[in-house]
């Protein structure tokens, strides 16, 4: 069960190769998270980040995990949470793509969107349903400024994010008062394997900062976290610009 500051004891990572979770997962077997549940591709990738997570002293298990199969995800998840109670699932999986290259090439458009918000969607959904039947825990799920306004230098992802955004919103709205705190992370350019080589966006940011906002969010069981927090302030002007203004900014 979580501790009076709503941090977890038990933990389901969903993209367990994720820099930005296994940040946060680190930060939470530091405070009080003793079980960590890492699902993706079977990969020498998942089996080094359980071994390090291991080396901090929690108890990891690793499992194959799918996004881009959601036929598979009932049963798959259903076995995790049979295991016992989770206190926390982090919804981290999701790929970039190649704007240029997926506008040419359709069928790879539909790729990301379909990891980022179909998987999403039918991972998101199995795991509220647990979270609900067990009475308690958090759905934390992460999202990405790029889904608050479409860019033209990344309007195929940030519409994957946009999506996923609204959906989680939704969400929490649906399991309000049961007991389940769905929470949704919109982080700006993270550093990290996945942005390298990307030219570095203004206000970036590192898995670091993003995991020390995750914990925070769940002390405070806030709703929406931005990261950095100046984000906030900064899309809240860029929403409202007129689009023949929007669309000549350096983005």
């Amino acid at each position: 069960m979580k501790d009076a500051f709503g941090l977890p004891r038990s933990l389901l990572v969903l993209g367990g190769t994720s820099e930005v979770a296994l940040a946060t997962a680190r930060r939470l077997i530091a405070r009080r998270t003793r079980t960590v549940w890492l699902a993706g591709r079977p990969a020498p990738a998942l089996d080094g980040a359980a071994a390090e997570l291991r080396s901090l002293g929690a108890q990891v298990h690793t499992v194959a995990f799918d996004a881009l199969d959601p036929g598979s995800h009932e049963a798959v998840l259903g076995k995790i949470f049979a295991e016992g109670d989770i206190d926390m699932v982090l919804l981290a999986f999701g790929v970039l793509g190649d704007q240029a290259q997926d506008e040419r090439q359709p069928v790879n458009a539909v790729r990301v969107v379909q990891t980022n918000y179909t998987g999403a969607v039918s991972a998101g959904l199995v795991c509220a349903g647990a979270l609900q039947a067990q009475g308690h825990g958090s759905l934390v799920v992460l999202s990405s400024v790029a889904g608050e306004r479409a860019r033209r230098a990344d309007f195929i992802y940030g519409s994957s994010k946009a999506g996923l955004d609204t959906f989680t919103q939704g969400l929490g709205d649906a399991l309000h008062g049961t007991g389940v705190h769905v929470m949704v992370v919109r982080p700006g350019f993270v550093r990290s394997r996945a942005t390298a080589g990307l030219p570095e966006a203004p206000l970036a940011t590192t898995p670091e900062a993003v995991a020390t906002a995750v914990e925070l969010g769940l002390r405070r069981r806030s709703e929406t976290v931005w990261v950095p927090g100046s984000l906030r302030v900064v899309m809240s002007v860029l929403r409202h610009l007129p689009r023949s203004v929007f669309r000549r900014l350096p983005l």
